[in-house]
């Protein structure tokens, strides 16, 4: 005989596995079951107990009410002896149609005056005897091939898992072996040949719905037709999608080893199954989370370590944007609460009774984040007063001294309340950090672990405290997630290896979620844009500046220009009307993003779109977001002045239909999920982090919506394919630090600075006595004064050492900032020059030797011609599969001396500069003037010239006759101009490029 591959056989291994036995051996009249050890083993269930109409197993419903509650049923025999079963079967279905069943499993059953529990909790560590039994009495069961339609009866689904004779999952089961698998076919089966009126597959009814082969999972909370939506529920294979290989049997008996038993089906109803809303909404318009496999992954392994290890510890959860980092927060910060050592040894440990954490503080520094993370607890949490908001630093001391067990706040809050804080060091604390490299990394971490208290009897230097006060308290372990974990993030909370890396403690990368449909591939659909301009010398002699430096500044001049703005604004909405909002993309609600440099070329931006628009009738509003007052051409602007409503209102109101694009400037980069986003204008340096987090506001998925990858669309006027790439290829699958920072570094730049003679080691001393004695700040800006004196006058230093000092300070502050908390030792000397240095350093006045000439440079040219030309169109962008690992951070101390300035005549600087940047067309400079000029008088003497363009009232026509106008003039000197006419004809970023100076030069 050959071996089983059919889909009967999988059903029959999963049966085998969770009963016992399965049919196959009863029919064969094999009765004995697999010994059920410690109680783990299902009970076989059989279809024909099935009733379709209250979706109930009949006899193991009955049989558990009557085993566990007798004395309730008895009441209602009492009153109703005639039709007691009945009334409990009607009050279950009223119920679970208007709640569902999460609903009901958790508050029971109330009937007159019985009350049924339906489902009893698993038991804590400090649980009584009396629960654990009570949790034993469950009767988990499945059943194969089950009839469920009354419509339709011989309809089967292929296994349904039962909790106490109520409806958990559902399984429809495939074999690639024979041609069939759960992505497609499991999948369609659910959707077209299963009926969703039946009572069984109606919304609440059931927790989850799962379409299964030999090879992968997936999963749904709602039936809803063609247009049910499945989710993947995979471990991953070599980071990305699927699963791996298991020797031991199929690539999914993850599902039924691990998923399905008992004690993991009631974590997983009991912590991690949320439904949203109130009972006061409509069921059918809720929805219910049911975890993804990674999710209930890393707070599984997060919890056994925590309580296995003790407190004190760090972890890094390296989890994709857009993967749901929201609600693993919640489930970890919930289950926390509740996690208890598994001996009264291990550290932290107040017994085994006791749970190891008193609080756990969720840590967040995007504030579009701090709501729906403290929503999600609060809906979650069954006991309604443990989570506590802290909107300032009184009410998050509060929270701790009364024990709240949840508190949300953010890392902007939490540094104020250190000093009023007591003494909370016999506490145990869990703290959740979300984008862990934000705030973390720096100082802000030291006066978090600062709060989080320790007390010392003896009297020590207290700047030796202060380090210890950085230190990873031994009261509190921290549990930072982030998708774009940098250098000093792995080395401050990943998990050390033997060879000296560090690694994240759990991952869920972003090829892997971008494979699996989780997000979309923002970098598959790039176009670049190269900017050419031509500038010229308008002074006769030829002063020499620095190459370098000089580049700089006239590209920064160019690009800021309101001319470039109004080129690149029109680009963008030549793109963005016809292509997203006239083809109607995501069913008529797509919406762009316009990343700036900065505030001042965001307000222009802003207001060259407003003028676009408003000459094409305002076909949709734009919004604005930046922080603070601008002042922009001698007039004063703020985010609310120009939107025309409070600055709190912008993301809500860009939520509507009539809001399109959305113009920011270092705003609503990071944190900002709006799946209706589809394209990106992108007018900014980006880079590594930055670059990831900015472009992964597209890759929210909307599948209401039906948003594909291929409706994404970048634009980027600034930064190159290949930059791009390299900033994405870190953080696609593993990162990993490949050794720790060499911390030697700090004694070469101390070492340095203290040969300059800046400061005298005895005024460093006296400082650091001052400021942690508290005293009064007028006793120490006379030390520092003294010192920066010295520096900026007293001892004459040249300006390149001015420089070179100022560059060591501020690496020397950044990297014992960081380094301070991970240090296996302390040297009080680098603590005290830290402090002094960090109040040092603002009063070092350093001067750019070449700053007058460089402003020079800029009165000496101008602004000759501007233009784009498409680089990438469309293009997709690979990323490497490879882990990546980081360097450790600032290897060498830096300064500014090392490096040979490249100096040129200013003539020598335009050429290079009209070389780089102007890639129009072959002519001359002198020769493309005479063109041009000749063009632009052609239109002027056209013969529509006055009536329908210069006297035209109406902007929009006028519009249009310029360009009629000027597409005649340059099909008429086409032969003469056949280059030039090539790139006006083929070339769109060219051709308004070329439009918009020719309707400057004839005076518009």
């Amino acid at each position: 005989m050959v071996s089983k591959t059919n889909e009967q056989a999988l059903e029959a291994a999963i049966e085998k596995h969770l009963t016992g036995t399965c049919l196959e051996e009863l029919k064969i009249g094999v009765q004995e079951a697999a010994p059920d050890y410690n109680n783990s083993m299902y009970k076989l269930g059989y279809a024909a107990d099935f009733d379709t109409h209250y979706a109930l197993d009949m006899k193991f419903f009955w049989q558990f009410l009557q085993n566990t509650q007798e004395q309730e049923l008895e009441k209602l025999k009492k009153t109703s002896p005639n039709d007691w079963e009945r009334k409990v079967l009607e009050r279950f279905d009223r119920l679970i149609k208007k709640h569902g069943i999460l609903h009901l499993l958790k508050k029971g059953l109330s009937v007159e005056d019985a009350h049924l529990n339906l489902m009893y909790p698993a038991p804590l560590a400090s649980s009584s005897d009396s629960v654990k039994q009570n949790f034993n009495a469950n009767v988990f069961s499945a059943t194969r091939q089950l009839r469920y339609s009354k419509a339709n009866p011989l309809q089967e689904i292929d296994m349904v898992l039962f909790i106490n004779g109520i409806p958990l999952i559902t399984l429809e089961l495939k074999n690639a072996w024979t041609g069939q698998n759960a992505r497609y076919h499991g999948q369609k089966q659910y959707r077209e040949d299963r009926d969703v009126s039946q009572s069984l597959l109606q919304f609440g009814r059931c927790l989850v719905h799962m379409a299964v082969d030999t090879d992968e999972v997936y999963m749904t909370t709602k039936l809803a037709g063609k247009s049910t939506f499945f989710l993947p529920f995979n471990k991953g294979n070599n980071h990305g999608q699927g699963n791996p290989p298991n020797k031991h049997g199929h690539k999914t008996s993850y599902l039924w080893e691990e998923v399905f038993s008992k004690a993991s089906l009631a974590n997983i109803i009991q912590h991690f199954v949320r439904l949203d809303g109130t009972s006061k909404d409509d069921l059918k318009k809720r929805t219910l989370f049911f975890p993804r496999y990674h999710q209930m992954d890393v707070v599984r392994r997060l919890i056994d370590h925590a309580s296995t290890n003790g407190v004190g510890h760090t972890y890094l959860i390296q989890h994709s944007a857009g993967s749901g980092k929201s609600n693993s927060i919640t489930w970890a910060a919930y289950q926390l609460i509740e996690t208890y050592p598994v001996s009264a040894d291990i550290q932290g440990s107040k017994g085994v009774e006791q749970p190891l954490f008193d609080s756990v503080i969720v840590v967040t520094d995007r504030r579009l984040l701090d709501k729906q993370i403290r929503d999600n607890i609060k809906e979650f949490s069954e006991v309604k007063n443990i989570v506590a908001p802290a909107f300032k630093s009184s009410e998050l001391k509060s929270a701790l001294e009364n024990g709240k067990k949840i508190i949300i706040t953010t890392i902007q809050k939490f540094p104020f309340i250190i000093d009023g804080l007591a003494n909370l060091s016999d506490k145990r604390f869990a703290v959740v950090i979300d984008e862990a490299h934000s705030s973390q990394d720096g100082d802000t971490s030291g006066k978090m672990n600062a709060a989080m208290g320790f007390v010392e009897d003896e009297v020590v230097d207290k700047a030796l405290r202060s380090i210890k006060a950085r230190k990873m308290n031994p009261n509190a372990s921290y549990f930072a997630f982030t998708a774009t974990p940098k250098n000093s993030t792995l080395e401050k909370f990943g998990q050390k290896q033997d060879d000296g890396s560090f690694k994240p403690f759990h991952l869920y990368s972003m090829k892997q979620a971008i494979e699996e449909g989780f997000i979309l591939d923002v970098i598959a659909n790039y176009t670049t844009y190269r900017s050419y301009y031509e500038i010229e010398k308008s002074i006769q002699d030829n002063p020499e500046f620095d190459t370098k430096k000089a580049q700089k500044r006239l590209r920064a001049f160019v690009e800021s220009s309101q001319q470039t703005i109004d080129t690149k604004a029109e680009i963008m909405l030549e793109h963005f009307i016809p292509q997203v909002v006239n083809t109607k993309k995501l069913r008529g609600k797509g919406k762009g993003m316009v990343v700036t440099q900065n505030i001042v070329t965001a307000i222009r931006y802003y207001k060259a779109m407003k003028r676009v628009l408003e000459e094409q009738g305002n076909p949709f509003k734009i919004a604005i977001a930046f922080s603070g007052t601008k002042e922009v051409d001698g007039i004063e602007y703020t985010e609310a002045e120009m939107n025309g409503f409070a600055e709190s209102k912008t993301k809500e109101n860009f939520d509507t239909d009539e809001y399109r694009l959305l113009v920011v400037a270092n705003k609503y980069l990071t944190g900002f999920d709006q799946p209706k986003l589809c394209s990106m204008y992108v007018d900014k340096k980006l880079a590594s982090v930055l670059c990831v987090q900015t472009l992964s506001r597209l890759n929210r998925s909307a599948p209401k919506l039906g948003k594909k990858t291929e409706d994404l669309f970048v634009l980027d006027f600034f930064n190159s394919v290949d930059e791009i790439k390299t900033a994405f290829d870190p953080f696609y699958t593993s990162t990993t630090l490949s050794e720790a920072t060499d911390v030697n570094v700090l004694h070469e730049l101390k070492d340095a600075m203290d040969d300059i003679g800046v400061y005298e080691w005895y005024e460093v001393e006296d400082f650091v006595k001052r400021y942690f004695d508290n005293e009064d700040a007028q006793t120490l800006s006379p030390i520092i004064d003294t010192a920066a004196n010295r520096f900026n006058f007293e001892l004459e230093l040249e300006d390149d050492d001015k420089v070179d000092f100022k560059i060591k300070a501020k690496q020397f502050v950044k990297i014992y900032g960081q380094m301070a908390s991970i240090m296996p030792y302390e040297i009080v000397a680098w603590e005290k020059l830290f402090w002094f240095l960090k109040f040092l350093i603002p009063k070092l006045i350093v001067k750019d030797p070449d700053s007058e000439k460089l402003d020079a440079l800029l009165d000496s040219v101008d602004l000759s011609s501007y233009g784009l030309q498409r680089v990438k169109l469309n293009y997709g962008i690979g990323l490497d599969d490879g882990e990546t690992e980081l360097d450790p951070q600032n290897p060498n101390p830096r300064g500014a001396h090392g490096g040979e300035e490249e100096k040129d005549p200013l003539d020598e600087i335009i050429r290079n500069f009209n070389e780089r940047w102007f890639q129009g067309w072959s002519a001359t400079p002198e020769e493309q003037k005479i063109k041009f000029i000749n063009i632009a008088e052609s239109v002027k003497s056209h013969p529509d010239f006055e009536a329908k363009y210069q006297n035209n009232p109406d902007p929009h026509n006028r519009e249009l006759a310029f360009e009629k106008m000027l597409k005649e003039v340059m099909l008429a000197r086409r032969k003469d101009e056949l280059e030039l006419y090539k790139l006006f004809a083929g070339d769109s970023a060219f051709k308004a490029s070329w439009t918009q100076s020719m309707q400057r030069s004839v005076g518009l």
